[in-house]
């Protein structure tokens, strides 16, 4: 759940008035289930005297109508976090974005992370100068498309001469470059200052490729 005190005003506000709508929403859907008119019966769930039968009848609705929000809600959540994870959000990412801790999002929406994972080609044999970003939902089909685009630019002047797969973490988990001596691909352990990758657009991911590239270019 949400802390409100760790929230602005406005947040705040857009969290309340949020709230108010899905309340509006059950109660809606309670009176059409109840076939009420919009004329017809309380206005409000308290409107009714608490130990009626009438209040037992119209709050048991209430009671169906807002577990199936709640659940549509869950469902919703779970969709949210599954395509947040394939773009690259962290258990971290996911917490913050539903209020609740690290620990808490792993173990609500367990093997979400992880499911995204992108290989960065580098082309051009003399001097390696260009770089292709793919992504993945299989970490074993972006390997195998890394190491094939390696083994193939082996005939292409500005052909794959390296290749890395990152995991969503931003860890690389493989790297290979082509070995001019064998005329293969050769899978290779990246030095510590390149395991971990900057998204694009962060500070550090454009020195990154610099370096790797340079690393590369050591390599060939």
């Amino acid at each position: 759940m949400v802390d409100m005190w760790s929230l602005d005003s406005e947040a705040i506000e857009e969290s309340v008035a949020f709230q108010a709508q899905v309340r509006d929403l059950v109660w809606r859907e309670t009176r059409r289930r109840l076939g009420l008119s919009e004329h017809e019966g309380p206005a409000t769930p308290n409107a009714l005297a608490p130990t009626s039968a009438a209040a037992l009848h119209l709050n048991l609705m209430y009671l169906q109508v807002a577990t199936e929000a709640g659940q549509a809600g869950e469902a919703l959540a779970a969709d949210g976090a599954a395509r947040a994870g394939r773009a690259g959000a962290s258990y971290a990412d996911l917490g913050l974005s539903a209020g609740i801790t690290r620990q808490a999002a792993r173990k609500r929406w367990p093997a979400t992370v992880g499911t995204q994972w992108v290989l960065y080609l580098l082309t051009g044999k003399t001097g390696p100068h260009g770089t292709a970003t793919k992504v993945f939902r299989s970490g074993e089909k972006a390997i195998e498309t890394g190491r094939t685009a390696v083994d193939k630019g082996a005939v292409a002047d500005e052909g794959a001469v390296g290749a890395v797969v990152i995991d969503s973490s931003r860890q690389a988990v493989w790297a290979c470059y082509f070995n001019p001596s064998t005329w293969a691909p050769q899978e290779t352990a990246l030095p510590e200052a390149l395991r971990t990758v900057p998204r694009t657009g962060e500070d550090g991911h454009a020195d990154w490729l610099h370096r790797w590239e340079q690393h590369v270019a050591s390599l060939l």
